[in-house]
This record gives C-alpha cells, sequence and structure tokens, in this order.
C-alpha cells in the first residue's frame, strides 16, 4: 500500500514537472489548434484565423511584443522590474515621428537621436534605484508616469501624423519615409525580431556580462563578494531595457505611420506576460530570451484569436491576467520543488 503511494506521488510529481517545463508550448499548440477551428468560416470552408493578413497581423504584434518583452528580460536577469518600458516605447513613437514630421530629419539620424533620449530615461531608472536605493518597481512607476506625460506634453496631447496642423497653424511639411514604413512590415519587423531574441539568448547566456547578470539576479551580496560590480551590471541592465523599449517604440510608428496617443504603453502588459512565462518554458527557471519569445506568441495568439471570436476587449483582459497568474504559478511551483 505504502508503495503505491509512493509510486502514486512520484508520479504526480514528474507530471507537474513536465507541465512546467512545456506547458507554455503545449498551450500555443492547443490554442493554435482550437482558434483555426473556433473561426472556422463555413462559406469558404476554411478558418479565418489562417489568412495570410491575420498571420501577418499576429506576427507583427508577437514582433513587438516580444523585442520590448526582451527588454524587459533584461531588468529580470538582476531580478528588477522595469516598468516603465511601455512609456518608453511610447515615448519613442512620438519622438521619432517628430523627427520626421516637424524636422525632416532622415531614417538614421532619427533612429539613432530617438534611442540615445529614450536611453536617458534607463539611466534615470538607474539612478532612482542604485544611487538613491529606491525599489525597482516604485522608481519605475514614477519614471512610468513621468514619462508619459512628457509624452503627452511633446506632441501637445494629440496625436503625430504627416500634413497635421502646426502650433502656428500651418501644415506640417515632413513625411514619414517609405524606407522606415518597411521597418514595420513584413519581413524586415521579423527579422528585426529574430536577430534581437538571438543577440539577447547569446549575450546571457555565452558572455561573462550576461552569467554576471544572472549571479547579481541570484544573489547580489555572493555576487559582490566575487569582485562582481553589482551596480554596474544593474545601470547596464536597465539601459539595455530602455533601449529595446526604445527600439519596440520606433517599430510602433513603422507599423502605424503615425504616433498615437498611449500606443506604446498597450504593450505594457503583454510584455511583461511574455517575460513571466518564459521563465517556465523548457524548465528555464530564469529569464531567458527564448521563452519570451514563446511568451509573446502564446499572449499574441491568445489576444488575436479572442478578437476573432468577438469576444469583448474588456474581458481580454481578464483571460490575459488569468494567463500571467497560472504562468506565474507555475513558475514558482517549480522553484519551490527544485
Amino acid at each position: 500500500m505504502k508503495e503505491q503511494v509512493v509510486d502514486g506521488n512520484k508520479k504526480s510529481k514528474e507530471l507537474m514537472k513536465f507541465i512546467t517545463k512545456w506547458g507554455t508550448l503545449i498551450t500555443i499548440v492547443v490554442l493554435f489548434i482550437f482558434f483555426t477551428f473556433a473561426n472556422w468560416s463555413t462559406s469558404k470552408n476554411s478558418s479565418v484565423f489562417l489568412t495570410n493578413d491575420n498571420i501577418i497581423t499576429i506576427i507583427r504584434s508577437i514582433a513587438i511584443t516580444a523585442i520590448i518583452a526582451i527588454g524587459l528580460t533584461f531588468s529580470l536577469t538582476v531580478k528588477g522590474m522595469d516598468l516603465s518600458i511601455g512609456a518608453n516605447a511610447n515615448f519613442a513613437d512620438f519622438l521619432v515621428m517628430s523627427m520626421f514630421v516637424w524636422y525632416g530629419m532622415n531614417i538614421f539620424s532619427s533612429i539613432v537621436l530617438t534611442i540615445i533620449v529614450c536611453l536617458v530615461i534607463g539611466l534615470i531608472n538607474s539612478f532612482l534605484i542604485v544611487k538613491m536605493k529606491i525599489p525597482d518597481m516604485v522608481a519605475a512607476l514614477s519614471t512610468m508616469f513621468m514619462f508619459q506625460g512628457v509624452a503627452m506634453t511633446y506632441s501637445n496631447g494629440g496625436a503625430i501624423t504627416e500634413r497635421m496642423m502646426m502650433k502656428s497653424g500651418q501644415a506640417s511639411v515632413g513625411l514619414v519615409s517609405p524606407a522606415f514604413r518597411s521597418l514595420g512590415k513584413e519581413p524586415w519587423i521579423i527579422v528585426i525580431m529574430i536577430v534581437v531574441v538571438i543577440f539577447a539568448h547569446f549575450f546571457l547566456n555565452y558572455t561573462k556580462y550576461g552569467r554576471y547578470m544572472y549571479a547579481v539576479g541570484g544573489n547580489p551580496e555572493a555576487a559582490k563578494l566575487s569582485g562582481i560590480a553589482v551596480n554596474k551590471y544593474k545601470i547596464f541592465a536597465y539601459l539595455l531595457s530602455a533601449g529595446f523599449a526604445a527600439l519596440g517604440g520606433i517599430l510602433i510608428a513603422a507599423r502605424v505611420g503615425t504616433a498615437q496617443v498611449n500606443a506604446g504603453a498597450a504593450y505594457l502588459m503583454p510584455a511583461v506576460a511574455a517575460a513571466y512565462i518564459g521563465f517556465s518554458v523548457a524548465g528555464a527557471g530564469k529569464p531567458n530570451a527564448f521563452g519570451t519569445l514563446a511568451g509573446a506568441v502564446l499572449v499574441g495568439m491568445l489576444e488575436n484569436g479572442l478578437i476573432m471570436m468577438s469576444v469583448p476587449y474588456y474581458a481580454i483582459d481578464i483571460i490575459k491576467g488569468a494567463v500571467l497568474a497560472i504562468a506565474l504559478a507555475l513558475t514558482y511551483v517549480n522553484k519551490k520543488d527544485t
């Protein structure tokens, strides 16, 4: 009898480990099959979910979410939490569009200057966290609200579009370059996402800087005693987070061709969900690039499929929040067992 109980407990533990290790990937496959048949068109005898236009829409959404979430992944490696990524992406969206529309600048100058300015947000976060000793989440929240306001003030509370009316009463003369718009379309947006994910994976797993960042997040006191400059790597992590959030905001501008109010902020929750879901992918138990990509695929597919099923937009957040809660539960149960 005791042997049967022990055997049963062993099997249940093995099942739990399997779920925590591969549950995310299994869920992606199940959702893909479910949405394919749930959105079946009898008149066309095919799935609306699998149309080329819809797949492209999903990939675009996944790409931007994944890039912004990769930035968050870097801050998570040092056990931080950069909630300013949405505001940073939003600010980058407004900034790069203004350089095209208001000032008529070229692509290279616009993108480089936007990233440099947005890196300042990472420096501000780092200063508040490392020098002022403010908890990560509280500091990031303060900068999130700050730069949401900065973006709105900079754009005079409205969108930035081609031929918009300026304060002078004249229409702006700057235009968005077709080459820039192509960055928000396939295949370039997919290529950029793949490059970002591969870079993050290589950096975190095959360079000493990535290993040091994991060490700082795992045990900062032990890392400090080992001679690792803990504060330097925290600053570096927040700079990377700000940089990739800025890149995500630039791609939002390239995809839409305008800067809309709170366009970047809408990616905050999906990015957070993607990064945390990534903890449990393949049993990693820590922030990782490929896990974050899988999380972005899950979140993007879930949101798109629910919209196609005509689920009310206000109910979609309930489901996404539940998915994040389940992912967190699986992650921390896995940590507890190990």
